[in-house]
């Protein structure tokens, strides 16, 4: 078993915190972005909303979730001992798992048999539509 990221929230307070923290890291990096794509202030105004500064935080804050994987076996094992609702996504014919746990018995897992980066990338945005939007996001 592998263990991919660094944040593994405990608590809804422990995800709001990181995923406030994440807003001024996301405006640096949409400005260097466009910088780098030689945005003028014109352009930069018109094209850089809102919502493209918090696409930014969406996507970073799930790229440092937390995300174990392993196989099959090592899944279910888990599984087992875990106190709470698992969505699972992907094929049951298969031989690996990629998971993650958020707050309040919350899981995702994404089953595969080859490409665990591609695994993890998927289930990191699985894991923030499923687990977190709804909490972290304003409608």
């Amino acid at each position: 078993m592998d263990t991919e990221g660094t944040f593994a929230p405990e608590s809804w307070a422990d995800a709001r915190n990181r995923y406030e923290s994440l807003g001024p890291t996301a405006q640096t990096v949409v400005r260097e972005v466009t910088k780098a794509m030689a945005f003028d202030r014109e352009e930069y105004e018109s094209r850089v909303t809102s919502e493209v500064v918090e696409t930014a935080r969406q996507a970073t804050f799930a790229e440092t979730l937390s995300v174990t994987v392993g196989s099959v076996e090592e899944f279910e094992t888990w599984r087992e001992t875990f106190d709470g609702d698992v969505h699972v996504v992907g094929s049951d014919n298969v031989d690996r798992v990629a998971w993650h746990a958020g707050p309040e018995g919350a899981a995702v897992a994404a089953t595969f048999q080859n490409e665990p980066e591609a695994a993890v990338a998927t289930l990191r945005r699985v894991a923030f539509n499923r687990i977190y939007r709804e909490e972290l996001c304003e409608p």
